[in-house]
């Protein structure tokens, strides 16, 4: 019988030259996913619509045609948020009569040629509770701890029972939602403030990249902690699973959120009364004096602002597109590539650019078998579905798989937004794939002005260097936002994502770094201390990893030790700072105990 030959990828000329049908230093691969984006982006496709599964079969019969080894749809049934049609949501001020004297927009100007495409869903935050409250407004910056702490405890101004208005930017908006919530608020309003959202000499789209005054950003407000569908936390939503009823599902608000535009949120906030802005950091580029509240100024005091939210959640069906290329000596193992195909509108930016890239990998490694070649390690392709709603694609996924996953995954590379700019390279990973990295970027050619003939790591070096050590370029430890948190905070996998700096950047890299991962020959020692480093790392282990996590403030933000960093955050915050400095004192006890568990594991091995 006839087999494959496979590639000695130990040979480091192997890597140093790029793989021909996947190379990013030349056009073809360039426009090919400028190809696939157009696809992409042909029409919304928001997860739990049909467009969205039209797409996901679209990838499906793709794959089929690369010559994947399988390629499949993986369904679940989750909770999901979706704007009320016949009850739109917006955002009043009423006069002493409860005459309604201004409407924020409900929807959004389509752009020239866009008119007439239909599936577009208007603004919203997906799982706001619904209500209309009507009350003083009061101004809370970003809505971080610290805003509520500066506001409760140096200005005296009491959030309880008032509507809040924050700018999107510095934490993740569930976060802001939580802080309004356990500061006794009504409700809250999230807008993106142009001086967090549009660069100074830029024009706004259509002219420009800025946002327009009318844009408005959407996204999900809830605090699910890495729990998945809110209904299943923990297990996969397959129909033999046990559901919580809606009203107790996990991190879902009961308070009602709703964004709008910086148009919009100049109205609301130009009459504001009460104190005056702390200090320059609550400003932004508005032409207004950001007073705090709350409510309105002199004689518009009598007026209030009122909120209209009929948003409703269901339990729809996602699917996920899996495929995969066995591996041909260590099909037990597996490394997955993975990225999110929903999006709130067409995904220009977020996912397509990292779908994109996904999808010309898995074109280009189709190619290579049809030469004979085939992976060392098996490869998981993976097309991620309702990301925008919480990670719910991939962490259902993982959770149906994880006993697998903890014995047989060997690392999870993430590809959302993978174009975002123009100026260096951004990585966020686990430590442990560090040097791979360094490795690697020192080995493709930087694309950048200046820079011909040395390396990405050479320019990635000189534009973003560690602030820890200026002789290695910086990498960020993972926070969460993507769809690699349930693969390294829950399960423990070796996780990293990449955005890069131009089309050919992102496609060398990128697929230079997924045949390291799947071919390198594993001695029996590499073996014996890969397998250990697995378990190693899975002892870090709890809820969240012990050692590297989101920051409970800050679901964007990755933390060292997040346990003992939120205790210390909390000493000033608590009233009886005994107890508090008790629980210092037990995170680092955890931590402690958690080292002395690794340091067994790994005792005569390394």
């Amino acid at each position: 019988m006839k087999t494959n030959p496979i590639h000695k990828p130990d040979d480091d000329n192997f890597f140093k030259k790029p793989i021909s049908p996947i190379s990013g230093l030349s056009c073809a691969p360039i426009l090919r996913c400028c190809a696939f984006s157009s696809s992409f982006t042909t029409f919304p496709h928001v997860a739990g619509t049909e467009q969205n599964l039209r797409l996901a079969k679209q990838i499906q019969n793709q794959w089929k045609t690369f010559g994947l080894d399988t390629a499949e749809l993986v369904h679940y049934d989750v909770l999901l948020s979706y704007p009320n049609q016949s009850a739109p949501n917006y955002i009043s001020i009423t006069d002493d009569g409860g005459k309604e004297i201004f409407n924020s927009s409900l929807f959004e100007p389509s752009p020239e040629g866009y008119a007439n495409i239909s599936g577009v869903l208007p603004p919203y935050n997906a799982f706001s509770a619904q209500g209309e409250p009507q009350a003083d407004l009061v101004y809370v910056n970003y809505g971080r701890t610290e805003d509520f702490l500066k506001l409760e405890r140096e200005m005296g101004i009491n959030c309880t029972g008032k509507i809040l208005i924050a700018r999107y930017g510095k934490i993740f908006r569930g976060n802001k939602v939580k802080n309004a919530m356990l500061a006794g608020a009504k409700g809250i309003i999230l807008y993106s403030d142009p001086a967090d959202y549009c660069a100074p000499g830029v024009k706004p789209y259509p002219d420009g990249w800025n946002l327009p005054g009318l844009g408005v950003q959407r996204g999900n407000v809830l605090n699910l902690n890495g729990a998945g569908d809110p209904l299943t936390p923990g297990y996969p939503a397959k129909d033999y699973m046990f559901r919580l009823e809606v009203n107790d599902g996990v991190g879902i608000p009961t308070i009602p959120v709703h964004p709008i535009s910086y148009h919009d949120a100049e109205v609301l906030l130009r009459f504001m009364g009460g104190s005056a802005a702390p200090d320059q950091s609550w400003k932004g580029n508005l032409n207004i004096s950001y007073n705090v509240g709350p409510g309105f100024l002199d004689h518009y005091s009598t007026r209030k602002v009122k909120m209209h939210v009929h948003s409703t959640s269901q339990i729809t069906r996602i699917y996920n597109v899996i495929g995969s290329i066995k591996g041909a000596v260590e099909p037990d193992r597996y490394v997955i590539l993975g990225g999110h195909r929903d999006s709130w509108v067409f995904g220009g930016i977020d996912p397509t650019t990292g779908a994109a890239v996904l999808q010309e990998v898995a074109r280009g490694f189709g190619k290579m078998m049809e030469k004979g070649w085939r992976p060392r390690r098996t490869i998981i392709f993976a097309s991620w579905d309702a990301e925008e709603f919480g990670l719910l694609g991939s962490t259902e996924w993982a959770e149906e798989n994880s006993k697998l996953l903890q014995t047989r995954a060997v690392a999870y590379i993430n590809t959302d937004s993978s174009i975002e700019g123009n100026y260096t390279l951004r990585v966020d990973c686990t430590p442990l794939l560090n040097q791979l990295v360094y490795n690697l970027t020192k080995e493709v050619s930087s694309p950048d002005e200046g820079y011909e003939g040395k390396s990405l790591y050479e320019s990635w070096l000189e534009k973003d260097p560690s602030s820890e050590n200026k002789q290695r370029p910086r990498i960020n430890k993972l926070g969460s936002g993507s769809d690699f948190e349930a693969f390294f905070q829950r399960l423990g996998i070796a996780s990293g994502r990449v955005r890069y700096t131009k089309n050919r950047v992102s496609q060398n890299a990128c697929l230079n770094l997924l045949p390291r991962l799947v071919s390198k020959k594993v001695v029996r020692f590499r073996y014996i201390c890969t397998t250990s480093l697995i378990i190693f790392a899975s002892v870090f282990l709890l809820c969240r990893h012990i050692v590297f996590a989101p920051s409970s403030r800050n679901k964007y933000a990755g933390m060292s030790f997040p346990g003992i960093y939120d205790a210390l955050f909390d000493i000033g915050s608590r009233g009886d700072p005994h107890k508090a400095w008790k629980d210092v004192k037990r995170q680092i006890s955890i931590a402690a105990f958690t080292v002395q568990a690794a340091a067994g594991i790994l005792e005569g091995v390394l």
